[in-house]
């Protein structure tokens, strides 16, 4: 099952993006591989322990027991040290730059997100990335259209 968060490309433009493991309960494990996982809103946070998923909802498992389970907690990621350096000196050199989930799925036994260092947009650049869509859809419609 793979997990899309749908509102990156809306807000953010891409500068790089990186595989990431993440660190996880049993429970979680389960929940996020039947699809029960929201990244809308979540980012990464760069602490002196590592990278830090923030504010993904890892809803509860249906069969877990723990009745005091938080879906909002922290989990850690598990990025290689020179991933770590290179986003660091990143955010360091350029003002405006966040780190923010695109997508969670499984790899074989364990359960990968990958991650983006992105730049965040500015109202006007949406509108007109949304205009340039809906031009390129009513193309796509006449051109149906004139086929048929």
């Amino acid at each position: 099952m793979r997990i899309v968060n749908k509102t990156w490309q809306r807000n953010f433009s891409l500068i790089e993006d990186i595989e990431a493991g993440i660190v996880l309960t049993g429970a979680e494990a389960k929940s996020i591989m039947q699809g029960r996982m929201k990244l809308e809103g979540a980012y990464v946070k760069l602490t002196d322990d590592g990278p830090v998923l923030v504010n993904a909802e890892v809803y509860r498992y249906q069969y877990n027991g723990d009745r005091e389970y938080n879906p909002l907690r922290r989990r850690k990621l598990l990025l290689n040290k020179k991933e770590i350096l290179r986003l660091k000196s990143k955010m360091a050199s350029t003002p405006g730059l966040t780190i923010v989930p695109i997508t969670c799925y499984p790899k074989g036994r364990k359960i990968k997100l990958s991650i983006a260092l992105v730049k965040g947009r500015i109202d006007t650049e949406k509108r007109r990335l949304e205009k340039a869509k809906e031009i390129k859809r009513k193309q796509q419609k006449e051109i149906k259209e004139l086929y048929r």
